[in-house]
């Protein structure tokens, strides 16, 4: 169970946050219509040659990439999207599985009104991580660059059913059966055995950021372990750089996120 705890305190941070309104940047609040229901976006217009989409994980809205800023300050100089998944904020949600399959095909629905033409830069976090793993895969023309913010792995997250359950009614008991979180911890399961079928990541620039530091639930050697599945992205992948912080637990945007604008700053400056 001590792997599924991100995906715990990823509701928690959610629940117990909100919307940073001190954010001197304004975002244009719009929404994606689907066949089925409304996605909710967040986006602010710069005229860059790259549009950048955030991806939030398991339990988070797009305020999570606004706590301390980090959204804002790439909107400085970049189309800059965050959006809320089916299930949160004002975001609604169909009866269809909230598998990474299912994701990915709404991130792609999010890239396609934003991109007017341009590759994209996709910045994921924890679940996250796998959703534009899979678009990367699927839409190898389409993205520029990608970020990875201590993301899931199927190499160490692989959880049981009993564990699958365990967290799903957990975050069932405290947010209720249509809340995003709730429906996507229903497939966990099957998004690591989803992602095990992905193949390489097409050749383009990509950084991985990993959280060393322990914790109560993971020792240094889990955290090893972590590091050793995020490794494995590099596979294929000729400019890749594998970042590792004992200064930031999961939410590295949070606690260190002066590491993730410049690590995006360096995706950038290798697009010239």
């Amino acid at each position: 169970m001590h792997k599924l705890i991100p995906f715990l305190a990823s509701l928690l941070f959610l629940l117990s946050c909100n919307s940073n309104d001190d954010s001197k940047v304004s975002f244009t609040e719009s929404f994606v219509q689907l066949s089925t229901h409304k996605i909710t976006t967040y986006s602010v217009a710069a005229n860059s040659n790259y549009l950048v989409v955030f991806e939030s994980g398991l339990g988070n809205d797009h305020t999570v990439w606004q706590t301390k800023n980090v959204a804002e300050a790439i909107s400085a100089k970049m189309d800059v999207v965050v959006y809320d998944r089916a299930g949160y904020g004002t975001s609604t949600i169909d009866n269809t599985p909230r598998d990474i399959n299912r994701l990915r095909i709404e991130l792609e629905a999010v890239v396609s009104k934003y991109a007017n033409g341009r590759k994209v830069i996709l910045v994921g976090h924890s679940l996250g991580g796998m959703i534009i793993r899979d678009f990367a895969v699927k839409n190898p023309d389409l993205v520029a660059a990608l970020l990875f913010v201590d993301p899931s792995h199927e190499y160490y997250l692989h959880p049981t059913q009993a564990e699958e359950d365990a967290l799903y009614n957990s975050i069932n008991s405290s947010a209720g059966p249509d809340f995003g979180g709730t429906r996507e911890a229903r497939e966990l399961m099957e998004d690591s055995q989803y992602t095990a079928t992905l193949p390489n990541l097409p050749n383009i620039p990509v950084v991985v950021l990993t959280s060393m530091q322990p914790d109560p639930t993971h020792t240094t050697a889990d955290k090893q372990n972590l590091y050793d599945a995020h490794e494995l992205l590099k596979s294929g992948v000729t400019d890749f750089t594998h970042i590792a912080t004992t200064n930031a637990g999961h939410f590295i945007m949070v606690d260190e996120p002066a590491l993730v604008i410049d690590n995006f700053n360096l995706l950038v400056l290798k697009l010239q």
